[in-house]
């Protein structure tokens, strides 16, 4: 298969002037080598909007809308099963990881640590409890230096 080559603005250009000036898109198609089927979008595109600039895309188009991408607590799996049931188009769970993960939305799993006890829990809340009513200024004492040495 043949590789496309875009039109430069300065060919569109040249082809929209001589379409203007009542020559044929085959005449046009002839003289510059480019396929009839080309000028004849060019042309379309031009009357309907007065624009030749290429329309940018990337690929295919998204299978789910802005609005189905919301529920951002549910599954991979689960968001593609309610997309079928709604609009009965297949996406694929990896079609909806990949587009969670486009939006800034990774699945993590939670770090393993180990769980606090009620002893744990109390001092935590009587720490607080001790320093809920320090100003500023007794924070920057030094308590939470970051020039602290720790050796393991």
């Amino acid at each position: 298969m043949a590789q496309r080559k875009h039109l430069d603005y300065f060919l569109r250009g040249r082809i929209i002037g001589r379409l203007e000036c009542e020559r044929t898109q085959l005449e046009v198609s002839e003289e510059l080598g480019i396929a009839q089927s080309v000028i004849s979008r060019l042309w379309q595109r031009f009357q309907d909007d007065g624009n030749v600039s290429r329309c940018y895309s990337t690929g295919r188009p998204r299978v789910t809308t802005p609005n189905e991408d919301l529920n951002r607590r549910s599954t991979a799996s689960d968001l593609s099963r309610q997309v079928f049931s709604a609009t009965d188009t297949t996406v694929s769970r990896q079609a909806v990881y990949r587009r969670l993960g486009h939006i800034g939305l990774y699945a993590r799993s939670p770090a393993r640590c180990v769980p606090f006890t009620a002893t744990h829990c109390r001092l935590r809340l009587t720490w607080s409890r001790e320093h809920a009513l320090w100003k500023p200024q007794q924070w920057f004492c030094g308590m939470f230096s970051d020039k602290s040495k720790f050796s393991l």
